[in-house]
């Protein structure tokens, strides 16, 4: 029974005290929890504990701590080799058993945070690294999978990120270029693909950037595209400060099943075949043993990944200050990211966890001419162990927002009103510093989320 629980839990599951002391902005005890689950560090989860360790450091104003976790964990994508060892042993159970493979979107939002560290810290070209290696990973990342492309292939909010960079340093033609590349991932990947159109923030940075490098003719053509007319704004005795709200939470993987029909060929062929989703995946199994175990079936069960949505709580924010209101622009969408790539490796997933199957009635095959008891245990043991992958990073936020706003010298209070589509409303009231002519950042997390919810899958 034991065996059977611990099997069938997910990540979530397993992980649940430290998800809710997350999730209630308990950082105390998650750093409690995360110190006497230190052997992580070096085992088969260990991608998890480093962003799960980096940011709750985070999160409580440990940036050096932080980024050191979070090097971690990028050391970690940079060296991650297949275990041939870990590789075979999957084949006999589940996936689970290998060392963690994070996703694409979790690998760059690793260079994000590490950037908002260095943001935090003061320490603008280290930001500016960080928010570059985002893209740069993301092309490397695309060309290892050949023609079979993901939808994620460009990062708009990593270009954003730059060009916020570059404008606090006073970098005005590269944060035009930044962005006026964020522009253009917006248009021809974000809104068709993640239902993420140009935030209005970007709209008017990349107008006003324009204006301060004299770039005459681009601004006359983004004034037509955005169907406005500039007129600019001086700083003067002023300064700004940049908000970036994190809302919510990332999904959660679960596991779903799908029914194979099998379809026995020739010559140890065997063709695993879903009437309802139209598939078929052929497999050569060499010799007649290994196909034995097979001809006594006509369907299998076999598991795959899903995720869970957590629903946001809020669906906007506004920031007002000196008078001023301004409303923040959804910039990237998380769960949207994390979603679609996995929805776009489906076809990989179900070859691999098929291929998985197809390993263990072989071994199954050649236990049971040697002692059929033993082979029927170890049926069992088959059924048991079929399991689909349910790690991931489960303390990322489902979207980023943000905005821009100029205030006066000084210390200054701003409030960030949050807002559901009910009508609920929380305020939130933070005490910023401005300086004449700088840029300061703040970064503010909503950790409410609703109940996990299955996605649909298209």
């Amino acid at each position: 029974m034991f065996f059977l629980l611990v099997s069938c839990a997910t990540w979530y599951q397993k992980s649940q005290k430290f998800q809710a002391a997350v999730t209630s902005g308990n950082f105390k005890e998650a750093q409690k929890l995360i110190n006497k689950t230190s052997k992580e560090a070096k085992g088969k989860n260990r991608f998890l504990y480093f962003t799960d360790a980096g940011w709750v450091n985070q999160m409580t104003g440990n940036y050096d701590t932080s980024n050191y976790w979070l090097n971690q964990a990028d050391y970690y994508i940079e060296d991650y080799q297949k275990s041939i060892g870990a590789e075979a042993l999957a084949l006999v159970t589940n996936p689970e058993v290998k060392p963690y493979a994070p996703e694409d979107p979790e690998k760059v939002m690793v260079n994000y945070y590490k950037a908002i560290n260095y943001i935090e810290k003061g320490d603008m070209e280290s930001a500016l690294v960080e928010a570059r290696r985002i893209n740069i990973k993301l092309n490397e990342l695309n060309d290892k999978y050949g023609k079979r492309k993901n939808r994620y292939s460009n990062d708009a909010f990593a270009h954003v990120l730059m060009g916020l960079v570059y404008d606090a340093t006073n970098d005005y033609n590269n944060a035009f270029i930044a962005y006026r590349n964020a522009a253009l991932v917006y248009d021809s990947l974000y809104t068709k693909q993640f239902d993420v159109t140009i935030p209005e923030s970007l709209r008017q940075d990349l107008l006003r950037t324009a204006w301060l490098n004299g770039f005459n003719d681009e601004l006359n053509h983004f004034e037509k595209q955005f169907n406005t007319k500039y007129k600019h704004d001086p700083m003067g005795e002023r300064g700004q400060v940049i908000v970036l709200w994190e809302n919510g939470f990332g999904p959660i993987k679960d596991e779903w099943s799908i029914n194979f029909s099998i379809i026995r060929g020739g010559g140890g062929l065997v063709t695993f075949q879903s009437s309802e989703l139209g598939i078929s995946f052929p497999f050569y199994l060499g010799g007649t043993n290994k196909a034995t175990s097979l001809n006594d079936l006509d369907y299998i069960r076999v598991a795959f990944p899903k995720y869970l949505i957590r629903p946001n709580v809020y669906n906007g924010a506004t920031l007002s200050g000196g008078g001023i209101s301004k409303t923040l622009d959804k910039a990237q969408d998380v769960s949207a990211l994390l979603v679609k790539t996995l929805n776009d490796r489906m076809l990989r997933e179900m070859a691999n966890s098929l291929l998985r199957l197809a390993a263990k009635k072989s071994l199954e095959s050649v236990v049971r001419d040697q002692d059929k008891t033993v082979g029927t245990l170890f049926s069992i043991v088959n059924a048991v162990t079929e399991k689909a992958d349910t790690r991931n990073w489960q303390t990322l936020p489902s979207e980023i927002w943000y905005t821009r706003m100029m205030l006066p010298v000084g210390k200054q209070k701003i409030t960030l009103s949050t807002t559901s589509a009910g009508g609920y409303s929380k305020d939130h009231s933070i005490e910023v510093e401005i300086r004449k002519g700088k840029t300061t950042f703040v970064t503010f997390r909503s950790l409410e989320a609703g109940f996990p919810t299955p996605v649909n899958y298209k």
